[in-house]
Formats: structure tokens, C-alpha cells, sequence
């Protein structure tokens, strides 16, 4: 189990702290869908491994109207962050992801990234590999899942020489509900 370290509030410091600690990327859609904001940064790791997980919070307008949160997670095979935040046993999604046509598609530093949808109740669940790593997006509600159905860029943030101008929102709940990895 690697410990999470979430910021108690959403700012340019808790997230460069993230960037700093990583040793997987810091996925964020930028450009933000609009109306969007960044409600939180986190890690999971320890002195020794450093970030073997990350996760970045979002919100904003959901697609299909009301409000909608968005978690985008990278992780080394094998951590489980992405599992626990979906609710979903053991720590890896399972079988589906990359049988069959993908659900979805992002782009991914530079690069189209299929993305597989697990069966999770109260959540859209996309599960894909970007750049070696598992990228799970995890959305509230989950018709909020529409939001992978538009053109989504996802950026490395450990790729970028000044983060970009990050408008920030209140703390989302959901960074610490699921405490460990």
C-alpha cells in the first residue's frame, strides 16, 4: 500500500509539488472544457518509490447539464489508485480493457489513446495505457462520461517548463475518499 498525499487546497504549489514528486505523468485536459477548474492534486508513494500514482481533480458544467467531476489518474501497473477511487477490487481494471473497439478516444501527450468504459455504478469509468502507465478517467455523474466524447487533450504536466495558467476551484471531496493505494 502506497500512502496518498492530497493538497489541502487546490493551488499552483500543490500542484507543482505533484509534478516534482512523480515518476508517472500529471494528466490534466488542457485546454480545460470550458467553465472547468482544478479542484485538486494528489500523489500516492513514499520517500522511496516518489509519485507512483497521480491523480488531478477537476470540475465544471457537466455536457448533459449540472455539475461534473472529473479524476484523471496515472499509475504503474500494479498501484490500485485508479481501482480504489472506482470502487473496483484488486489493483488493476480487469479484463475488457483493450478487447473489443475502445469507448472512447483522447489524445494523450501527442498521441491518440483509446480509452475502454468499465461497468461502474455512479460513475463513468474509462480505463487506457499512455506512456507506458495506466489513464483512468473517472467521472460524476456518470453521464458526465459524454464530456471523452469531445475532442479532450491531455497534457503531461511534468513536460511542461511553466504550468500553464490553472484556474482553481474549492477542494474536491473525492481526493480523499478512498485514503491509500
Amino acid at each position: 500500500m502506497h500512502p496518498l498525499h492530497a493538497a489541502t487546497r487546490p493551488s499552483v504549489d500543490a500542484v507543482e509539488h505533484v509534478v516534482r514528486q512523480a515518476k508517472v505523468p500529471v494528466w490534466i485536459p488542457w485546454p480545460l472544457p470550458t467553465g472547468w477548474v482544478v479542484t485538486g492534486a494528489a500523489h500516492a508513494g513514499d520517500e522511496r518509490s516518489g509519485g507512483v500514482a497521480t491523480v488531478v481533480a477537476c470540475s465544471g458544467p457537466s455536457p448533459l447539464g449540472g455539475a461534473g467531476e472529473l479524476l484523471l489518474i496515472a499509475e504503474a501497473p500494479g498501484v490500485g489508485l485508479g481501482a480504489r477511487y472506482a470502487g473496483l477490487p484488486g489493483p488493476d481494471p480487469g479484463d475488457g480493457v483493450g478487447s473489443g473497439p475502445p469507448h472512447a478516444k483522447v489524445e494523450a501527450a501527442g498521441h491518440p489513446t483509446p480509452m475502454w468504459a468499465l461497468d461502474v455504478p455512479d460513475a463513468a469509468v474509462y480505463v487506457g495505457e499512455a506512456k507506458g502507465n495506466w489513464l483512468w478517467a473517472i467521472l460524476w455523474p456518470s453521464t458526465a462520461g459524454v464530456l471523452l466524447l469531445e475532442n479532450v487533450i491531455l497534457q503531461d504536466l511534468r513536460t511542461q517548463s511553466v504550468l500553464p495558467d490553472l484556474p482553481f476551484g474549492a477542494l474536491s471531496p473525492r481526493l480523499n475518499e478512498r485514503h491509500a493505494a
